[in-house]
């Protein structure tokens, strides 16, 4: 069925025509320009056509090859600069050439609206409903879909592979030859063999992308931008199978970019970085957004002597001094993932390390739960994941409980967070370890981002943002995000939705992981003690869920909203995220907290052990690929079929807890023993007797106040409310303003109306609408 591409506002469409043209890898090569806030090179695509990829996500075996980080390292010099003959006509605005790069000289071609094409597309392609037409060989053109927003794109053309030095290697098998008479044919047929390189072979492979990626142009192709996508042909192709397989796309981004947000950090220095955007980073370069996209890649970026550059690629990139004042850095992935999970952040971050020798024991140390080492075995009979480098047939890595990590902040905030991160980290990677095994990602970095940073935490690959706003509170509430977000690794990342709308694939597990990971943590806490700390923790949790519920549209209740139609795209692979760009579900936690409540019920009508057991072979089995709901379920009934015969079955969840809004009734039943915990019943005691204290207090007062008792209080409250200006402000300005706003405290406005402005992101400020509803705070 057709999806209609005419979304509402509220609506983000995802336009790629994956089932057409799939993209395999990416290169990207850009310059950071803090002056005029815009980012802009160039990236060369590879692709693959759709029909030789439609098992994408499946769990289909392919070969894999166990990754060592030891063995497997490379130089990002040897990498990224390589002596460029008959470079493309794009040349660096800086006057260096280790990648090709964009925009000197090139023109602007932006109407009113933003939108671009290039002058030889006058008669315009604005729909990709005029893709092609496939099964009748074609009436028209092909048109390459990319999904694309808010950039200046200034021209598309063809890479000419087969210049490069030494490709002939990739050209001497007989399937080559056949054909081959054709130069369009033989620079596909290039790029086919080197897409399809076996694991064992990545080293050599990323090499010659880097060579591709620096190959000159063979030709402009025709393009004309919309708001939601960059739409690319060639004159004369028809069909996908003869579509240029290798495409490099010269653009800018613009200042208002919803994909990075420009600021400036703690100590006031200018700083760029990748917000978590719900239009994910199509606003930073073009790509396919659909999670079945999945692609690796490289970079390099560069930047003015001072900046850090951090991405999400898997080794720790060292800068590279091109000329005075500028310095160059390098990253790659080896993991097939989607372009939603590219991060990148550039500022005058410090590394924060441990002055003393006891990094070495801490990080060292083992967590252990009572879990059989047959559980952490490696994976039998291969991986289900596309061909790549693989941490789960490293016997290295599986035994590895605390992964390299390293922490960056800013300047002002070094000291608070040498005291509390570096302490952390290795307990909460060494908890992770021990309830799921590999971690899959081979390395980590904790950066602490600016102020207008709207999450307390954010996971991509290798890399972590956390919010100042969690120092403060100490081990515990640090701790508890650290791991929410590590859980992230496993949930969400290596293993991913392969429908967007099921958030709660990702959000649902990294919520119920998180306790799981902190009580193995805290390692000094008895049993019957952690027990009642989470009986508490889901009471609370219950009562928000129960609050959002009650103030929220129903169909924002729902974690499967597609239902029997969840995973279903478009014939050409697009699609539409229902809800996708509204205010509201930004600030929604539903996802997070009925897929907890969900997967807390499994585990306890299952049993804890058998649970996580089967939570290990799971990730054994899906690490590295796309899921839907009923992947997880179906393989968790089959593996523990008795369940079967208590009512436990798929379509049960389906209809109690994934396909229908408010509070599921299991969950209802079971809130009513939370109430009845030790540690709720005291907290329950303690409110009531200051309730009857305030009481009291009220009763006892019956002479009027005087007008200058009035005023005296009034001055008291003030002095109060300033006194906790100056506590709060610094690193929990929203607290701040939640007490201004629930006060009255009229002096305190303008810092309210700062914080908005300078302390959110764009889109939720824009959006933003005074509650019609009871304030969360109260």
């Amino acid at each position: 069925m057709e999806t209609q591409l005419d979304p509402s506002k509220d609506d983000l469409p995802l336009m790629a025509n994956t089932s057409h043209m799939l993209m395999k890898h990416y290169v990207l090569d850009l310059d950071v320009d803090f002056k005029s806030q815009i980012i802009e090179g160039s990236i060369v695509l590879f692709f693959e056509t759709g029909s030789s990829c439609r098992k994408v996500g499946s769990s289909v075996e392919r070969a894999c090859h166990p990754r060592s980080d030891e063995t497997f390292k490379i130089q990002a010099f040897e990498l990224c600069h390589i002596p460029v003959t008959n470079a493309s006509a794009c040349s660096s605005k800086t006057g260096y050439n280790d990648f090709a790069v964009c925009g000197k000289g090139e023109k602007d071609t932006s109407d009113k609206n933003g939108n671009h094409s290039n002058r030889a597309q006058a008669s315009g392609i604005s729909s990709s409903k005029k893709c092609c037409d496939i099964e009748n060989h074609g009436s028209e053109d092909f048109l390459l879909v990319l999904d694309c927003c808010d950039l200046c794109v200034l021209k598309v053309e063809e890479v000419d592979v087969a210049a490069v030095p030494g490709i002939e290697k990739f050209t001497r098998s007989a399937k080559l030859t056949e054909g081959s008479e054709e130069l369009g044919n033989l620079r596909n047929q290039i790029v086919h063999e080197l897409v399809t390189l076996p694991a064992d072979r990545w080293e050599e492979q990323l090499y010659y992308y880097t060579c591709c990626s620096q190959a000159p142009g063979c030709g402009e192709l025709l393009f004309t931008t919309s708001t939601w996508s960059l739409e690319i042909r060639k004159a004369g192709i028809r069909i996908p199978r003869d579509f240029p397989r290798a495409i490099r796309i010269c653009y800018k981004t613009k200042p208002e970019g919803r994909s990075v947000t420009w600021t400036t950090d703690q100590s006031g220095r200018p700083c760029v970085y990748t917000m978590g955007s719900p239009l994910n980073n199509r606003a930073l370069f073009p790509c396919q957004e659909p999670p079945v996209a999945m692609s690796t890649w490289q970079a390099t970026v560069r930047a003015a002597t001072g900046f850090v550059v951090l991405m999400s690629g898997e080794n720790s990139a060292e800068p590279i001094q091109l000329q005075e004042g500028i310095f160059s850095w390098n990253y790659y992935v080896t993991m097939p993932m989607p372009a939603s999970t590219f991060t990148i952040a550039v500022g005058c971050w410090i590394e924060v390390k441990r002055e003393s020798l006891a990094t070495e024991v801490m990080t060292n140390d083992v967590i252990s739960l009572p879990f059989s080492k047959a559980d952490f075995r490696l994976v039998e009979g291969g991986c289900g994941h596309l061909e790549s480098p693989c941490r789960f047939q490293n016997p290295g890595a599986t035994s590895q409980p605390v992964i390299p990590h390293r922490v960056f902040a800013p300047w002002c905030l070094k000291d608070l967070c040498a005291e509390i991160l570096l302490e952390l980290i290795p307990q909460c990677l060494s908890a992770a370890h021990a309830t799921l095994g590999t971690h899959p990602f081979s390395r980590l970095d904790v950066l602490i981002v600016p102020s207008n940073f709207s999450s307390l935490g954010m996971a991509s690959p290798h890399i972590i943002f956390l919010s100042q706003s969690v120092l403060p509170g100490g081990s515990h509430l640090c701790g508890t995000r650290l791991c929410h977000e590590i859980a992230h690794a496993w949930f969400g990342l290596a293993i991913g939705a392969r429908d967007w709308t099921e958030e709660w694939i990702s959000e649902g597990f990294a919520t119920h992981l998180e306790d799981v990971f902190w009580a193995a943590a805290q390692q000094q806490l008895p049993c019957h003690e952690a027990r009642e700390q989470q009986e508490l923790k889901a009471l609370l949790r219950w009562r928000r869920l129960r609050d959002e519920v009650q103030n929220s549209e129903e169909e924002l209740q729902v974690l499967r909203p597609k239902k029997e139609n969840t995973g279903e795209t478009s014939e050409s692979g697009a699609s539409i995220i229902k809800h996708g760009l509204k205010a509201e579900k930004i600030f929604m936690q539903v996802h997070y907290l009925k897929g907890n409540f969900l997967l807390r019920s499994l585990a306890r009508r299952i049993g804890e052990a058998t649970y996580f057991t089967f939570l290990r072979k799971f990730v054994q089995k899906f690490h590295g690929q796309l899921i839907l709901s009923q992947d997880f379920l179906y393989m968790l009934l089959e593996d523990i079929p008795e369940q079967k015969g208590y009512g436990l079955s798929v379509e049960s969840i389906f209809q109690n807890w994934l396909d229908t809004s408010g509070i599921p009734k299991p969950l209802l039943e079971e809130s009513r023993t939370w109430k009845e915990g030790r540690l709720a019943q005291q907290v329950t005691a303690e409110v009531a007797k200051w309730i009857q204290v305030n009481r009291r207090a009220k009763k006892g007062s019956k002479r009027k106040r005087g007008q200058d008792e009035v005023a005296f209080q009034k001055e008291f409250q003030s002095k109060i409310m300033s006194r906790l200006c100056t506590a709060l402000h610094r690193h929990v300005r929203h607290r701040w303003c939640e007490l201004v706003v629930k006060h009255k405290y009229a002096a305190g406005y303008s810092a309210v109306e700062k914080f908005l402005w300078e302390d959110q992101e764009r889109s939720q400020r824009n959006s933003f609408n005074i509650p019609t509803t009871k304030p969360w705070w109260y």
